[in-house]
């Protein structure tokens, strides 16, 4: 079988989740599938994050804008090679694709009432892309996956599709996620000291950085230790726009903002993290539960979406549309040593459930039934 995936994206040095679930899944279906040849469809980039082997072909494919890349160069490119199917990883795909289509759907939050405004142009356009070309591509696909039993219930019931087109298939981990001793060479890059608390945070309203921040407030006004704030992915003139709609100004000592943070870097901050805050008000699957959990770090998640469904019964739930319980989860971890300690083993036991190699087996059993 001649196999093509889209990756668009995963040469980019800036990667986001999309492109690592692409990524990683690529790279195991690297290991267990050597029968097949792979097509892997990327535009240009610095980060050349995959290597080709005898049967996995990189083909670059240059365009100026995401669409005409998507819906003009893919799919020639895809019949020039004579595929027999063509997987497309991030959400959007060709509306006239020339051979049977596999989409991996990771959410519709883009058809879902939006949280609140969002200044982010790039995310802005994106989320109108996405709103014209999902509803027209769907008829089209021989099969749908998406990454949580709540995401493809969710999308089910929503835009009525049939169960046999519809599967959900878990992302995992990757291994360099692990527990780590020393950590202070990387962490001192972005962090004076140890014992802070880190949180993911971006300009997405579904992150929830006002609420987070506003519920970090709280705990400083009534912590012992007042343990110092690191966050990811968020600009200092966003940060100083959101502490001040949220009158909490005079936290802003306590705060770390480097910006975005190298993958590579990821697994040493998460070891030296007291506690890993993903209060999102919604997320299709969740990623960084698992990379905490696997460093030993315990999470404190939101109770809604697929949060409650990848972090498991025992796993620390907030309502993130709440400060105070985020608040209260924070001290009651905080506070009772024993119960810290009994989350460090939960997450370490949790994330044996994950990994890209199940993933990587779910998609190639997917690939073979299309193709019989």
């Amino acid at each position: 079988m001649k196999i093509a995936i889209e990756a668009q994206r995963i040469f980019r040095p800036n990667k986001h989740g999309m492109d690592f679930v692409a990524l990683e899944s690529i790279r195991e279906l690297q290991k267990v599938d050597k029968e097949n040849e792979y097509y892997i469809f990327v535009s240009p980039g610095e980060d050349r994050c995959l290597e080709e082997t005898p049967n996995m072909h990189i083909i670059e494919v240059n365009c100026p804008t995401y669409p005409l890349w998507e819906q003009v160069a893919l799919p020639r490119a895809v019949a020039k090679i004579k595929a027999d199917l063509l997987h497309c990883t991030s959400n959007t795909a060709p509306i006239y694709c020339p051979v049977p289509l596999i989409l991996t759907l990771h959410d519709i939050i883009f058809l879902e009432p939006r949280q609140s405004g969002n200044k982010s142009f790039y995310q802005n356009m994106g989320w109108y892309y996405r709103r014209l070309v999902v509803p027209r591509i769907l008829p089209k696909c021989k099969k749908i996956i998406t990454v949580s039993n709540f995401e493809r219930n969710r999308i089910q019931s929503a835009l009525l599709l049939p169960d046999s087109q519809i599967t959900s298939i878990y992302n995992g981990y990757s291994r360099h996620f692990r527990p780590i001793s020393d950590v202070s060479s990387v962490t001192g890059k972005y962090i004076k000291g140890n014992e802070y608390l880190f949180f993911l945070g971006n300009t997405d309203p579904k992150k929830n950085v006002p609420r987070t921040l506003k519920a970090y407030s709280l705990y400083l006004k009534r912590s012992e230790k007042k343990r110092p704030l690191l966050i990811a992915d968020l600009k200092e003139d966003k940060l100083d726009i959101i502490l001040k709609e949220q009158g909490i100004e005079d936290i802003k000592p306590y705060l770390y903002y480097p910006g975005y943070i190298p993958n590579k870097d990821l697994a040493y901050l998460y070891n030296g993290a007291y506690a890993f805050l993903y209060t999102s008000l919604r997320e299709s699957f969740g990623i960084p539960m698992l990379e905490a959990m696997a460093c030993g770090t315990p999470v404190i998640t939101g109770n809604t979406s697929a949060m409650p469904e990848i972090a498991g019964e025992e796993g620390i739930q907030a309502d993130p549309f709440n400060e105070e319980d985020i608040t209260i989860k924070l001290l009651q971890l905080e506070n009772d040593h024993s119960y810290y300690i009994r989350q460090v083993e939960y997450g370490l036991q949790r994330v044996n459930k994950f990994s890209w190699e199940n993933t990587a087996l779910s998609l190639l059993e997917i690939y073979r039934n299309i193709l019989k």
